[in-house]
């Protein structure tokens, strides 16, 4: 292995990390819109919202994302006519926006069970406390379940976050040139791909690292109650 041929990869795969973070930051975003929606409908008392909800978290987390992929940017071509009357053609013509609907949906699947389980663990006492305040519907939900639900939720939620920035290699094959594809690309053109692969993990290493300490802040920053109170000082200061 050529350490040399390893850093030359490196500053050239760096070329791809915008697009890798563009499409972690919009299929993200999409997919926690989608993911809130979809556990409220799981959690709802109607099973005409449950119904849709469970049917489609079943199929996107029973399909690989790579399928998802194949079916949006190659399976819905075959209805160009119909897009073209409804003027989505021009949406689903682009990987790029086949990519971040892909990556979107199949985040929402499995970041609405996250949610789901987050909305559960709220405790019936603080919702029976913002009752007792006057609040109900959309504003009990706005300020005390949805804030509570997403503070529970958040590290395993944070866990989604790391997997979408991973899942974004698999766009490459829809030709989208982020870090992976980059690196197909000097594969095919020198034939080295240890060295490739090796510089392509090194980066992905780097913004996952910088991303798990972020949601390990922002964490730290939700969670006031649950950090240990130094106080030894205080007891030996008043004796």
């Amino acid at each position: 292995m050529d350490p040399r041929f390893v850093y030359d990869s490196f500053v050239q795969l760096i070329a791809g990390v915008p697009l890798t973070l563009e499409l972690t930051v919009f299929a993200f975003s999409l997919g926690l819109l989608l993911a809130v929606l979809i556990s409220l409908m799981q959690i709802s008392s109607f099973w005409i919202l449950r119904a849709p909800a469970s049917v489609y978290v079943f199929a996107i987390r029973g399909t690989p994302l790579l399928v998802q992929i194949f079916l949006i940017y190659y399976g819905l071509g075959q209805f160009r006519p119909t897009l073209q009357s409804f003027g989505l053609w021009q949406f689903f013509r682009e990987a790029y926006w086949c990519g971040i609907l892909a990556l979107a949906l199949n985040s929402a699947a499995y970041g609405s069970e996250v949610l789901r389980g987050g909305l559960m663990s709220v405790s019936k006492r603080e919702i029976e406390a913002g009752r007792a305040c006057g609040m109900s519907g959309l504003l009990l939900y706005r300020r005390i379940i949805l804030p509570l639900a997403l503070r529970q939720a958040l590290p395993a939620y944070g866990n989604e976050l790391i997997l979408m920035v991973k899942a974004t290699s698999l766009v490459s094959i829809i030709t989208m040139m982020e870090v992976t594809g980059i690196a197909a690309r000097l594969i095919s053109e020198t034939y080295r791909p240890v060295e490739v692969f090796i510089a392509a993990g090194t980066i992905y290493l780097i913004i996952n690292f910088l991303l798990t300490r972020a949601i390990s802040i922002l964490d730290w920053w939700l969670t006031p109650h649950l950090r240990s109170i130094p106080t030894t000082g205080k007891m030996e200061h008043a004796q």
